[in-house]
């Protein structure tokens, strides 16, 4: 599905799409796509650069980490095909910014409405762990999603490099002073400037998370009803 809103969003789109600066990403998204999964041996992966999903007009923002091997990076949408994305779009559709409860595929009638979803980084890492030079590369097209999404009112960060990853872009563009007065923690809430969205914190939807319990369906459905209360408010 392209995210559409014009030129900018769709010049965007094929920008990342093409990316290949990051030569480790490459090399291993690219084998993750020849080698695949047991389970997907009849999928054709995606094996590129995961573009951003949602709506133009978005008043939700929705920073992850990175894409999945085995979801985003077969699937091509952001939170697709995992399990992370299964605790994900229930909640989205629980407070209303989802058309269904599921992601299992590009092209499954998913659709966003008031909401968009990206990353820090874009391609899948080996051991779901970005270096800070893929972090510092990547970090360009996050900056132009926050310079083209004007309506937003809230950022949800899922996990703690979501948040700083976000947070040192405020740093660095004068906004906030320092990272160190916003603390991380689940469904934390930062009014983090005067004309800012609003900043909730949430666990990352991992499988080590949910399995374990430290995040539950429940916990992640509760900041997406808070941020769509911040919105109605606004």
């Amino acid at each position: 599905m392209k995210i559409g809103g014009g030129a900018k969003f769709s010049s965007l789109e094929n920008e990342i799409v093409s990316c290949a600066l990051c030569p480790r990403l490459v090399e291993y998204r690219r084998r993750i796509a020849e080698t695949k999964r047991r389970a997907y041996l009849d999928w054709d992966y995606w094996g590129k650069p995961v573009p951003p999903f949602g709506d133009p007009d978005a008043k939700l923002l929705v920073v992850g980490l990175a894409p999945a091997a085995h979801g985003g990076n077969r699937t091509g949408r952001m939170f697709t095909g995992d399990r992370s994305g299964d605790f994900l779009y229930r909640a989205l559709y629980e407070s209303g910014f989802a058309s269904q409860p599921e992601s299992h595929a590009r092209g499954d009638g998913q659709k966003l409405t008031g909401a968009y979803i990206t990353a820090a980084v874009r391609c899948a890492p080996p051991d779901n762990k970005p270096l800070p030079e893929e972090f510092r590369t990547c970090r360009p097209y996050l900056e132009r999603e926050l310079d083209l999404l004007k309506d937003l009112r809230v950022v949800v960060a899922l996990g703690k490099l979501a948040f700083d990853a976000y947070l040192t872009i405020l740093r660095d563009r004068g906004i906030i002073r320092s990272r160190a007065a916003f603390a991380f923690g689940h469904a934390r809430e930062h009014a983090v400037a005067p004309g800012q969205p609003v900043l909730l914190a949430s666990y990352h939807p991992s499988q080590q998370n949910t399995s374990t319990g430290k995040l539950t369906s429940q916990m992640l459905g509760d900041v997406f009803q808070r941020a769509r209360a911040i919105i109605q408010k606004c």
